[in-house]
């Protein structure tokens, strides 16, 4: 375990690459585009390369059935479906039709094991130490315009900064506090890589003010609904 802090700015780097074909081989593609990587670093993957990597694509006259398959629950709202998949809220089940040539492109099957074992490859080839992998996907905030980045896995380092039980600058202590490191990462890259035509499905992160881990918490991001600062909310919809 190495705690990395730098008084260096953070650097996100997209990566411009050719497109990418279901099924084909991920490790060989991200080398193919990033012949070198350097210690510290972070590699930003989307999940639609990742899930294509995995074959998981569909029908777009299927899409309702596989929205309803991936999801734990589903609401049919106004403009969406309003879905929860692997405890967390989004649309449609991160199911998604655009850059996708005429299919259905699910989210993958398990983004921390696939980030866990793209890491193992890179880290082989290229010989690092402190390293990390970030799967992103983007999500619409409740009540802003627009979509962001978030994390759907990641491996190499710790998701959340921890800040409770430590003083604020007049010596107070804080209760609740913690920094969604994994998704403020994945905020960042997914503004530099862009969700339309730029062809940017990878992002190189350097300086990050991370704490590599071997081995992830990946459950360290979760709240229980019951614990949710927003379950009132969720209770209206009953």
């Amino acid at each position: 375990m190495c705690c990395v802090i730098h008084n260096l700015p953070m650097l996100v780097q997209p990566v411009k690459t050719r497109i990418f074909k279901e099924k084909e081989d991920l490790e060989a593609f991200i080398v193919e585009h990033l012949p070198t990587l350097s210690d510290g670093a972070i590699v930003v993957v989307t999940s639609k390369i990742v899930a294509l990597a995995e074959g998981r694509t569909g029908r777009v006259e299927d899409r309702e059935k596989i929205i309803e398959e991936e999801s734990e629950l589903v609401i049919r709202t106004k403009y969406t479906w309003l879905t929860i998949k692997d405890g967390t809220v989004m649309a449609s089940a991160g199911v998604d039709e655009s850059n996708a040539d005429g299919k259905l492109v699910l989210l993958p099957k398990d983004s921390f094991a696939a980030a866990e074992v793209l890491r193992a490859q890179l880290l082989r080839r290229f010989g690092l130490k402190n390293f990390g992998v970030l799967i992103t996907d983007s999500r619409f905030i409740p009540l802003r315009a627009g979509a962001a980045g978030v994390a759907l896995g990641y491996a190499g380092f710790k998701g959340v900064r921890e800040y409770r039980g430590k003083p604020d600058i007049f010596g107070r202590k804080l209760q609740f506090s913690r920094t969604d490191i994994a998704d403020g990462l994945a905020t960042a890259a997914v503004l530099e890589m862009g969700e339309g035509a730029e062809q940017q499905p990878l992002a190189v992160i350097t300086e990050a003010p991370v704490e590599f881990v071997e081995k992830v918490d990946r459950n360290e991001l979760h709240i229980d609904i019951e614990d949710d600062l927003y379950k009132p909310l969720f209770d209206q919809l009953k």
